[in-house]
C-alpha cells in the first residue's frame, strides 16, 4: 500500500483508475506513468490526461522536478504526482516545481512521519526569492 503525501499531511490512495505506461499508444489515455528519463516535449497533454505520475528512482535524480516545471510551462493543469524516493527535505521543491502531490511506501512513511512533511508544507512562504522580495 503506498501513502500520497499532500499539504495537509498523509492520505489514503484515491486514484483507482489505473496507469498507461509512457510510450504505449491511445487517444484516450488517462493516467500516464512517465520514467524520469522522459523528454518531457514529448509528453502529450490531451484533454483525456487527468493524472500524470513521474517516477523518482533515486532521492538524488533530479530529472522529474524538470518533467513537472516543464508539463506546467506547456499548460498541464491535471494532477501531477511524485512517486518514489522522494524525501521530505525535498517536499518544498516538489511543490515549487509543480507537483500537487508525492507517492511513498509505507517504510519511508514509517522513517519519515508526517511530522516531517507538514514542517515543510508552508513552501510558499520559506523560500529564498520570496524573502528577496519581502
Amino acid at each position: 500500500m503506498t501513502i500520497i503525501v499532500t499539504d495537509d499531511g498523509f492520505t489514503a490512495e484515491t486514484w483507482t483508475r489505473g496507469y498507461t505506461a509512457f510510450g504505449e499508444t491511445a487517444n484516450d489515455v488517462v493516467a500516464l506513468d512517465v520514467p524520469s528519463d522522459t523528454d518531457p516535449a514529448a509528453i502529450k497533454i490531451t484533454p483525456s490526461l487527468e493524472m500524470i505520475r513521474v517516477d523518482f528512482p533515486s532521492f538524488a535524480d533530479g530529472r522529474g522536478f524538470t518533467i513537472a516545471r516543464m508539463l506546467r510551462l506547456k499548460g498541464y493543469t491535471g494532477r501531477l504526482r511524485a512517486r518514489g524516493h522522494i524525501i521530505a527535505d525535498q517536499y518544498a521543491m516538489v511543490r515549487r516545481t509543480g507537483f500537487d502531490e508525492v507517492e511513498i511506501t509505507q517504510d519511508l512513511a514509517a522513517r519519515q512521519p508526517q511530522d516531517q512533511w507538514r514542517f515543510r508544507a508552508d513552501w510558499t512562504h520559506n523560500d529564498y526569492q520570496t524573502r528577496l522580495r519581502g
